[in-house]
């Protein structure tokens, strides 16, 4: 494990994710010193960036979640720093965590997506024509993760109440056509997809609460689909990360609606990492201990 050198793992940050950023950076510090890798942590909200030269850092391991972290940004410092780091460059990056471009994307390459729109808070918005032509809608801002901001409308009225509150967080949001059927994803290690995951949640979709806050969301890893169907989600989930620019590990979400079919949603590079996230449920269901994973991450730093 020395030939990594010292490594610190960013956490933290000053993002709208910052505590579960915290948590992911704490599990996958513990993962590493777990697996003799000589590893630090390092908050970039609390301490600056230089002192990784002071304090001879050889290489990093990304687990910022959101602006800042996930979105090109210390990518981009890194870069001109000539320090080695985990997962997706700047581009990928950047493309991964801008929700509209990446749709764009995928219309563009022709990958199955919901149908969409999108609003800014500069032009303004018709609301009932909105309605009119999707029905029922979900709300993303543009740059955020972990379902921040995100909300359903079923009228004019909630869509409205929903894109007031998303412009709090990005001037651009996307409005998609409601899926209403189940939520999947597949995590990627290097060039592999490994075991898709379903969630199952009692709360209308996988919101911020569901993945953080309550016991009632369930996960079935391996997902109870066909073989057919798991090999078509994760070879759709490949041709997106690829289609970003995205590398070296993360996760794409999509959903299958009432008849079979899969759209894809958005592409994650720095997605959670604590021990009961989806990328070390998927990696434990392929036989990869957690240690495991985040050695492997880090191998791809070399």
């Amino acid at each position: 494990m020395n030939t990594f050198g010292k490594v610190a793992v960013l956490l933290g940050g000053s993002s709208a994710e910052r505590e579960v950023s915290l948590k992911s950076g704490e599990a996958v510090l513990n993962g590493l010193l777990s697996a003799g890798v000589d590893a630090i942590a390092f908050d970039p909200a609390e301490r600056n960036l230089w002192e990784l030269k002071s304090l001879a850092v050889e290489r990093v391991f990304i687990a910022l979640h959101g602006r800042g972290g996930e979105d090109g940004t210390i990518q981009g410092a890194l870069e001109y720093m000539g320090i080695p780091y985990t997962g997706s460059g700047v581009l990928g990056s950047a493309l991964a965590m801008d929700k509209i471009r990446c749709k764009h994307l995928f219309k563009s390459a022709k990958l199955s997506t919901a149908a969409y729109a999108v609003v800014d808070a500069n032009v303004g918005f018709d609301a009932d024509a909105i309605i009119k032509e999707f029905g029922k809608v979900m709300v993303k801002p543009s740059h955020e993760g972990s379902s921040i901001g995100m909300a359903q409308a079923n009228n004019a009225q909630e869509l409205t109440t929903a894109l007031t509150n998303a412009f709090k967080f990005d001037e651009q949001v996307l409005v998609e056509q409601w899926i209403t059927g189940r939520e999947f994803t597949v995590a990627m290690l290097g060039n592999d997809a490994l075991p898709v995951i379903e969630m199952k949640t009692p709360r209308g979709f996988y919101d911020y609460e569901a993945k953080y806050q309550v016991n009632s969301t369930q996960y079935f890893c391996p997902a109870d689909i066909s073989q057919a169907h798991t090999a078509q989600l994760q070879i759709m989930a490949k041709h997106a990360f690829e289609l970003v620019g995205a590398n070296g590990w993360g996760r794409v979400d999509a959903m299958q609606d009432e008849n079979g079919h899969f759209y894809l949603l958005e592409v994650n590079t720095v997605p959670g990492m604590t021990q009961k996230s989806l990328v070390p449920m998927a990696a434990k269901a392929q036989g990869i201990t957690f240690e495991q994973l985040v050695v492997r991450i880090l191998e791809q730093t070399l």
